[in-house]
């Protein structure tokens, strides 16, 4: 199914809605400010979004937190960042000096958080609005290449929904990706219910 410019658009509100319930949670959290945005976000193929995120990371070790989702939708959705990138962004939250045994020992539980927090915000946002029920597996994180993280013949048949994540902290600007693999079929339900919804909306106003 091809996605046109209005889908696209809804898309990418629904993710901006659940970052930004996630941001307001993760301020909650620690004393520094985070603003947290979406500025792009693709519908790839598999083989697309493999090739995207090959390209920017090569061989780069990378830190990751995923989870399985189910229910009227089902996939996987995962944080990903470069390990030089998480441990920033850990020892900015937690306090501990980066290169520390410290903070590789709070790094997994912090990010894990961080995922869960992250993904949970766009994966709610979606199964809100849509009015479609979901359920999470717990997050787990990972440290390996996009090789590993993504293997293209694991899901060589699903659509990939890329959106790249920024993360302001204190004058300090932070990259990573928000990844949701959405199995066979599950992107066109995905998509139905979005016109559904938009349907709506248009009988509302007009």
């Amino acid at each position: 199914m091809n996605v046109t410019a209005d889908q696209l658009d809804a898309l990418q509100e629904l993710i901006n809605i659940g970052v930004g319930r996630a941001a307001s949670l993760l301020n909650e959290m620690v004393d520094s400010h985070i603003h947290l945005q979406i500025p792009v976000v693709k519908v790839l193929t598999a083989a697309e979004a493999y090739e995207e995120l090959n390209a920017r990371f090569h061989n780069d070790s990378l830190a990751s937190v995923k989870l399985s989702f189910s229910g009227d939708f089902y996939g996987t959705a995962g944080l990903v960042f470069p390990t030089e990138s998480a441990s920033t962004l850990v020892s900015i939250l937690t306090g501990e000096e980066a290169g520390s045994d410290d903070l590789d020992a709070v790094k997994i539980g912090t990010l894990s958080e961080i995922g869960n927090i992250v993904i949970n915000g766009v994966m709610g946002s979606i199964s809100n609005v849509l009015k479609q029920h979901m359920q999470y597996t717990l997050p787990v994180y990972l440290e390996d290449t996009i090789d590993n993280l993504l293997l293209p013949t694991q899901v060589s048949n699903s659509k990939i929904l890329l959106a790249q994540a920024r993360f302001n902290i204190e004058q300090l600007e932070l990259m990573g990706d928000i990844v949701l693999i959405f199995e066979v079929g599950t992107f066109d339900a995905l998509i139905n219910a979005i016109n559904e919804e938009m349907a709506v909306l248009w009988e509302s106003s007009s």
